[in-house]
């Protein structure tokens, strides 16, 4: 045997059952720069003054002290354990939970109705503190901007969808149903016009029709005591009088319901009606699936995150304005720098950062095909002839003018003015290439986007 080595196995003493005379405290047990201790030092330093305004003085058990429940929910939501029972179950057996509740142990109960009773619409006031005391210390500057969007799949069903032109086309079927018994009611008494003068029933809302059916009860009450309705006429106004009132108008109201929910959104979820459809990254059965959910806007610096929001939008285009504007509602500052890739591209993204005085580091949807050669090459796309500014007009790839005839204006869906150019060519008559096409439709691009094609800004 070589010397230094023995025939031995040796191991290191294992008592499992060993006490402590002394008992070590959560405290030694944590690493220093460990990201607990920037957490509970940040909510120390930060005031929670309009959380404790929520509190009510009164009997019973001492309440949980407010610091402490705000400490375990944001340590939870950074490190992903978000759920009121797992906060809870690491508060007993996490070490990093255990030190900031200080040993005490709240049940899921009381950590569920301090979230949603106390910390509703408390959260982002606590997340804009934070923000402001990471600027204050130097990690962050509130100057460039990197924003990105992703979209989060919501727990309802997949087939819970309610699509706002499905109740739009149902709500003007039943109108007509209704317009059909109006008419037919007409044969009968003559001064329903008197009630509701000129107005058409798609006007009417789910109150007038309910208002309609009670006139309608009472005047043929009246004409059967009277004796002046029988047979099957009296018949048939009774079946019609009880369609109305158990099937049109219950659906009258759902429509409406569903309508209010859509708001300005084509959908939402029965379960969820906050998630709006949409189609998500994950497509694992690569269908181009709709599914309820929401695109999370988030903008970091530093690798700190410092702004967020939620919208219905399923693309990123309409979600940066917005979600500026908010952000710099939050923070009192609005940032010299905005860097986002393609999906933010377009001009009236383009113009208000530029009205805003705001560096725009953001590509166009296009600009990666651009560069490429088939791009290039392709003779029929109008971003390849050649144009003359002065005499507004074209030069085809057949040598033919397609002169300026009219612009159309319209507006987006925020409001946002375009124009679209109309050039109309010549005479396409015995062209020697493949494609023709006498009237091109080009999309107005004010100055605010040709100057950002124009300038490479990679």
């Amino acid at each position: 045997m070589s010397k230094g080595k023995s025939d031995k196995i040796t191991y290191k003493p294992y008592e499992q059952k060993q006490p402590y005379l002394l008992p070590p405290s959560a405290d030694e047990l944590i690493p220093q720069n460990h990201l607990v201790r920037l957490v509970s030092e940040v909510i120390d330093e930060m005031g929670i003054e309009r959380l404790l305004k929520k509190y009510q003085a009164g009997g019973g058990a001492s309440r949980y002290h407010p610091v402490m429940m705000t400490k375990l929910f944001v340590y939870g939501y950074m490190t992903k354990v978000c759920s009121s029972r797992m906060v809870a179950k690491a508060a007993r057996e996490n070490v990093m939970f255990m030190w900031l509740a200080g040993g005490q142990k709240p049940d899921f109960r009381t950590l569920n109705d301090f979230r949603g009773k106390m910390l509703k619409g408390v959260m982002e006031e606590i997340f804009v503190t934070v923000v402001k005391m990471l600027a204050a210390k130097g990690y962050i500057k509130l100057e460039n901007y990197f924003v990105d969007g992703t979209k989060i799949e919501s727990a309802s069903g997949r087939y819970t969808f309610v699509w706002k032109k499905a109740v739009e086309k149902n709500d003007r079927k039943l109108d007509e149903k209704l317009r059909a018994y109006i008419r037919m009611a007409e044969k009968v008494w003559d001064d329903e016009n008197n009630e509701y003068g000129n107005r058409d029933l798609e006007e009417l809302t789910s109150k007038d029709v309910k208002e309609l059916a009670g006139i309608l009860r009472e005047r043929l009450e009246g004409l059967e005591a009277s004796n002046l309705l029988f047979g099957e006429d009296k018949k048939k106004l009774k079946r019609e009088l009880k369609t109305i009132e158990k099937d049109y108008l219950p659906r009258k109201k759902k429509y409406e319901n569903a309508k209010r929910i859509c708001g300005k959104r084509n959908s939402y979820s029965k379960t969820d009606p906050d998630a709006t459809f949409m189609r998500m990254k994950e497509d694992h059965m690569r269908n181009g699936q709709l599914k309820p959910g929401y695109n999370v806007q988030i903008g970091t610096e530093n690798g700190f995150v410092v702004g967020y929001d939620i919208f219905p939008n399923p693309t990123d285009t309409r979600t940066l304005k917005p979600h500026l504007r908010r952000q710099t509602k939050r923070l009192g500052v609005k940032p010299k720098v905005v860097i986002a890739d393609a999906g933010y591209g377009g001009e009236e993204n383009y113009c208000y950062l530029e009205n805003r005085r705001t560096v725009a580091v953001v590509k166009y949807n296009t600009y990666r095909n651009e560069k490429s050669k088939k791009w290039k090459n392709d003779l029929f796309r109008t971003e390849n002839w050649e144009y003359n500014k002065e005499g507004k007009y074209y030069i085809c790839p057949d040598g033919r003018k397609l002169t300026f005839r009219e612009e159309r204006k319209r507006k987006t869906d925020s409001g946002y003015p375009i124009g679209i150019q109309r050039y109309e060519c010549e005479s396409c008559k015995y062209c020697r290439k493949k494609k023709q096409r006498e009237t091109v439709l080009l999309s107005g691009m004010n100055d605010c986007l040709g100057s950002k094609k124009k300038q490479n800004r990679y």
